[in-house]
């Protein structure tokens, strides 16, 4: 059992979404997906954002239904940060506040970070954080009026301990922590929250393309690097998708309302630092 702020006993966490609308990005497979998923179970009306309207829809006849609302999908290319924030204020003008945003989009191509070139480094902070900072902008009225926010975005271990070849996923994810921190202690006195979670590596296409970039430069077969990289992991495998969601979707919940500002790796105990 455990005592509440009001010195009564619960019997259980607060992990009920019911009343909650989310907005999930990057939402039409993988991780995003998976988010979408584990915050419908919780009985959000979850809405799912991506580029492409075909596999968005295919995406939202995926989730489980609520009793109060269908889901919902949003098209938007988060490398227009602009665009997509004028899109989600539209959006929220008509179907109410957003309690819940999930920033996450694919990362930026794989490389060294000496061999980056200026305009590689300006796609992808544009992004991973400007877009991320429009979206978290067109939600905050929303939050701050219902008294309730949880803001999550989805990075990666590399914010501490930089990985091999992805140098400008380690710069650009560094700063949107830091971002993501700030506005942690900015937002907090409103009810509203902001965290990060960083998946190890997970079994996604985007894990797929990296170790096939590693083994074409490597000269090395994609299944011994996968093999490489498996020892390292105490648990012995990789994640997934839905390991990295069950984190976020408690992130999310009322469960959650005194956890703000942390960097929470989900990585089968991966990294060696604390």
């Amino acid at each position: 059992m455990i005592c509440s702020h009001n010195s009564t006993l619960r019997s259980a966490m607060k992990l009920d979404l019911s009343e909650k609308r989310a907005l999930v990005c990057g939402a039409s497979a993988g991780i995003g997906h998976a988010c979408a998923i584990a915050l419908a179970h919780l009985g959000a009306r979850v809405t799912l954002v991506a580029r492409d309207p075909t596999r968005l829809a295919a995406a939202v006849a995926q989730l489980p239904k609520v009793a109060r609302a269908n889901h919902d999908m949003l098209v938007l290319d988060l490398s227009d940060p602009q665009g997509a924030g004028r899109a989600v204020e539209e959006y929220i003008a008509k179907a109410g506040a957003i309690h819940i945003l999930i920033n996450n989009t694919g990362g930026p191509p794989p490389g060294a970070m000496a061999d980056a070139t200026i305009s590689q480094l300006a796609s992808a902070f544009s992004s991973l954080l400007l877009s991320a900072h429009a979206l978290t902008q067109a939600v905050i009225p929303g939050m701050k009026a219902e008294g309730y926010g949880r803001i999550i975005n989805i990075s990666s271990t590399s914010v501490k301990q930089p990985i091999p070849n992805l140098g400008l996923s380690n710069a650009v994810r560094a700063a949107v922590s830091n971002w993501g921190k700030t506005l942690a202690t900015e937002l907090a006195p409103f009810g509203i929250t902001v965290n990060s979670v960083l998946p190890g590596f997970v079994r996604t296409d985007r894990l797929t393309e990296i170790f096939k970039a590693r083994s074409a430069k490597s000269g090395t077969p994609q299944a011994q690097l996968e093999r490489d990289a498996i020892a390292e992991i105490p648990v012995g495998r990789f994640a997934h998708p839905h390991e990295i969601a069950d984190a976020v979707a408690f992130l999310a919940s009322p469960a959650a309302g005194y956890i703000n500002g942390i960097q929470l790796p989900v990585d089968g105990g991966r990294l060696k630092g604390l």
